[in-house]
Parts: structure tokens; C-alpha cells; sequence
């Protein structure tokens, strides 16, 4: 018994040095975790812009109380990932971010953009902001069966660019009418709790 004992131990000792070391390993995987940048800019369409509500109420809003770093809005309504290239200087990197999240897809589904064209044009967002120097977050706003075509596509971006990957941001929002202003866009509700789930994600790669 005393034998089995101790071999338990000395595995659930493992175990816990397992745990313990795999959190480091993932954050090492992202690109730019010595980012310099001191601001987090959250980069998107009208589900940043905060479409439907007060400003005050925009998702990036919400999250300006969750982090302790400046939070810039660069949301617009109605851009799509083509739109979004020509002013991601002048409206992302021009801050020096430490942080990008990216969100993107809504208006390319809408205007039936080729899918091909909008995953190149949002790896080619990733990978721009990254050579400046900051670290990325992929957004995924597929939700059940809408635009489940872009989710596997969009985790693998992240992964083969080594970005932060947060799924399925409006889970449970799109078909909760108490969640939304509209028939697509969430209501103050609805973005405080796609900026809780961002936050719970970039946490751990936070300064």
C-alpha cells in the first residue's frame, strides 16, 4: 500500500509539472509575445464599431474596463476584409499596437465576396501586423449554422501564423433576441459579454 502511495504521489507531482509547463509552452507559440506596443487596438466591422447601441456601449468599450492599457475603436461599419487592408496603417499600425484583435467575415458573407479572397486578405492583415511588431487575436463570429464555413479556415489562420484564436464570439447572442438590437447586431448585453469572452482569451497574454 505505502509503495502505491508513493508512486501516486510522484504521478499527481507529474501531473501538476505538466500543467504547470504547458500554459508556458502556448504562450511562447504566439508571435510577438515581447510586443513593445502599449495600446490594444480592436480592428473590425460593425460588430467593433458597435452597431446598434450608444457608443459607450461597443464591445471595445467594455473591455477598456477589463485591461489595464488604452483600447482604441477602429471598427467601421460595413468594411470587409479587402476595405480593411487599405487603412490598417493609417488606423492600426499607426498606434504601435501591443495587441490587434481582429474581427472580420460579416460583410464578405453579405456581399458574397469570394471565401478564397477573404481568408487572404485576413492572413495578409495578420501578417502585416505582425512584421510591426504586435501580437494578434482571429476572432471567429461564426455562430451555429451561420457562416460555419469560416471557422476551421480562421482557426488555422491563427495557427499557421501563430495568432491568438477566440471562437465563436457570438455564440448564443445571434439567436437570443434579448441579445440584440437587430436581426444580426447585439445590443449592450450582447457586447459586454463578446468582451468578456475576448478578455477571457487575451488574458493571459495581457502585460
Amino acid at each position: 500500500m505505502k509503495r502505491n502511495s508513493l508512486q501516486f504521489i510522484v504521478y499527481g507531482l507529474l501531473l501538476v509539472v505538466v500543467l504547470l509547463y504547458l500554459p508556458g509552452c502556448a504562450k511562447k507559440e504566439i508571435a510577438n509575445r515581447d510586443s513593445q506596443g502599449e495600446v490594444i487596438v480592436c480592428f473590425g466591422d460593425s460588430i467593433t464599431f458597435g452597431y446598434g447601441v450608444d457608443a459607450k456601449e461597443s464591445y471595445p468599450e467594455a473591455l477598456k474596463k477589463m485591461v489595464d492599457m488604452p483600447v482604441i475603436n477602429a471598427g467601421i461599419d460595413g468594411d470587409t476584409t479587402k476595405e480593411a487592408l487599405k487603412r490598417l496603417e493609417s488606423d492600426v499600425l499607426s498606434h504601435k499596437p501591443y495587441l490587434v484583435i481582429v474581427e472580420f467575415g460579416g460583410n464578405d458573407f453579405l456581399k458574397k465576396i469570394p471565401f478564397a479572397d477573404t481568408v487572404n486578405n485576413l492572413k495578409e492583415i495578420v501578417r502585416k501586423i505582425q512584421a510591426a511588431g504586435a501580437m494578434v487575436a482571429v476572432t471567429d463570429i461564426s455562430a451555429g449554422f451561420l457562416m460555419r464555413e469560416y471557422r476551421a479556415p480562421y482557426k488555422k489562420i491563427a495557427q499557421e501564423t501563430k495568432a491568438i484564436f477566440i471562437p465563436s464570439i457570438m455564440g448564443g447572442i445571434i439567436t437570443n433576441p434579448r441579445m440584440k438590437s437587430d436581426f444580426f447586431h447585439p445590443n449592450a448585453d450582447g457586447y459586454n459579454i463578446i468582451a468578456s469572452r475576448i478578455y477571457r482569451v487575451i488574458k493571459p497574454y495581457l502585460k
